[in-house]
This record gives structure tokens, sequence and C-alpha cells, in this order.
């Protein structure tokens, strides 16, 4: 390959269609046709002597050259867009849609001071919240199908810290804050009023809130390190729909203490201390680095800082003040 006759836009379609995994979501970003994507690909394949990208019943995958490739290729594309794209973000006149991913609990607690402030300064800026029903949001970051992802997400954090896959990884994070979980129960329940032991803990039946349904999670991965197991009798997938069923059963459920308010519940409920340790939940957001250095996507990284600390202070006094029994 002589590097001088390479047609510099065939790194632009190889990007997108690795980004999209899929031949024709990669041509409606591009504002392309699909034969024309394909076209591209055939020239760069014949530039580069491998196939790069291998067609599967659910679109394309990369061969190992194009893995290689890819995160030197999007890092100077990135450097590019940063070169020319404006430094400047104007809050006031901007047109722009955010799509974030995060459980209904967190969303409740951060959206009504975005709302507020859009409302009043920034009239051009629309969000879409996405489900998020699972705790790998990597490949909705590098499908595009959302800007941000925000929630607890142990194993793919644990893995950027410790540098597993750094190597490539298209995948930012920073950790917002951390909290710690305690068990949730109706005021009324037959625990209220009784110290909570382990072995009382265990009897009782219990409420998990599991984004994939499965029923079992980290509380039920503390117990069998002790030799002990609970009795899960009901799994949801909504902050909000545990409270509520709490609230109105003699279920025991076990939250981070912060999310509590956000199941509209907290008249209804009580928490206490769990009996046993259980490791501190961590909120991180995660991002693609595509969208690093872009003006209106650092404006809400930014701004999902600020909106933290507001949004938390809050609950950090109350917790301060009230000891839950």
């Amino acid at each position: 390959m002589n590097f001088l006759t390479l047609d510099l836009n065939l790194l632009r379609v190889f990007d997108a269609v690795m980004v999209e995994q899929n031949l024709t979501r990669a041509a409606d970003k591009l504002a392309m046709t699909q034969p024309a994507v394909s076209n591209a690909l055939k020239r760069l394949r014949f530039s580069l002597g491998d196939e790069l990208l291998i067609r599967t019943a659910y679109g394309v995958k990369p061969t190992p050259r194009a893995e290689t490739l890819w995160p030197a290729i999007r890092q100077a594309l990135s450097n590019l867009e940063a070169a020319i794209a404006p430094t400047h973000f104007d809050v006031f006149k901007a047109q722009v849609t955010f799509r974030m991913a995060m459980a209904d609990a967190t969303a409740a607690l951060w959206m009504p001071n975005l709302v507020r402030f859009i409302e009043r300064d920034a009239p051009g800026i629309n969000a879409r919240m996405v489900p998020l029903t699972t705790r790998e949001p990597r490949p909705l970051l590098i499908r595009g199908d959302i800007d941000i992802a925000v929630g607890f997400f142990p194993g793919v954090v644990a893995q950027m810290i410790a540098g597993q896959g750094a190597a490539g990884s298209p995948i930012r994070h920073e950790r917002l804050y951390s909290g710690h979980y305690v068990c949730v129960m109706r005021k009324g329940h037959p625990m209220a009023s009784e110290e909570l032991t382990l072995e009382k803990y265990c009897k009782c039946n219990h409420l998990l809130v599991s984004f994939s349904g499965r029923a079992h999670g980290l509380v039920d991965e503390s117990l069998a390190q002790m030799g002990l197991e609970r009795r899960i009798l009901l799994t949801v997938n909504q902050f909000f729909t545990g409270g509520k069923v709490v609230a109105n059963s003699d279920l025991l459920t076990v939250l981070p203490r912060h999310l509590i308010e956000s199941t509209g519940m907290t008249d209804a409920l009580i928490w206490k201390e769990l009996p046993f340790e259980m490791p501190e939940v961590h909120i991180d957001m995660l991002w693609h680095e595509r969208d690093a250095r872009n003006p209106a996507h650092k404006w809400l990284r930014d701004n999902l800082i600020t909106m933290t600390n507001d949004a938390l202070l809050p609950e950090l006094i109350h917790e301060k003040h009230f000891d839950g029994y």
C-alpha cells in the first residue's frame, strides 16, 4: 500500500462501519447509499490487502487486522475533528438532542434538575432516555445508539481500571459518586421494630431489582460466600416498581440508600443497615471517545457532575439526620 495514494475518505467509511457493525446503518450515518459504502470498503480491502469486515447474519464482523487498525484510525479521525470543529458550545443557541441510558431511579434523581435548566436556559436542547436493561452498555455506545450511560457497571469499570482490554478500547468513564446498600421494608413490617439479624434476614422473602430478570445478584454472591442463601420471591426491572411492591407487602429488598427517594414511596418505607458486608455501589458515566472533544458532549458531562452534587446534597443531609428506623 502506498499511503500517498490512499483515499482518506475510505477511513471515514471504515470507522463508521466499525462503529455500527452494519452497512445499512453506516450508510445512513454517512449520508451515503449502501452500494457506495460497499464499494468504499472494497477499495480499502484492496489497498490494505485484508478482508477487514466479514458479513454475518447480523451485520459484519471485523477481522483481527481491522480490530488492530481501528483504534489508531479512530483516534486520528477524532484529532482531526477536534482541530476543525468549533471549540465553543453556546448552550443558549444550541440545537442538540442527547440520548442517555440509565435506570429509572437514576433518571428520577437527575432529570428534574436537567429539565429545569433546559426550560430556563437551553430551549434548543432535547433529552431522550433509553431504557437501561444491562450492566454492559458498551455495545450501545459503540453503535452510537446512546451518547452517554450512567449507572452501576461493576464488571465493565473494573476491567477498565485494571487495564484489561484497554488497548484499543474506545470507551471512557468517570465516577460520579459512591453509595452504600441498605435493606428496605415497609413501615409495618414484622422486622421494622426488631434487630435485623443475618438469620432473620435470610428467613424473609425478598424482591430483587434485576435488569436482566435473573434471580441472582450481588447480595446473593455475598451470602453464598458465607454458605447462606435467601428466597427471591419476585424480580422486577424498575426501582419504582420495587418500591411500590415492598411498600405493600412483607418482602424485603436491597437498594442503594440514595435511590430510596426515587421510588416515590419514602413515606411508606424504612431502611436498616444490612447484617452483613456489601461492597459500595459506584455510579459511573461512560461515553465513547469519539465524543470526548465534542463541546456539546463535554457540556453534558460537566453538567451531569454538577447535577450529581445538586441532586444528592439534600439526600446526604437527610441521611445524616435520619437513621432509617
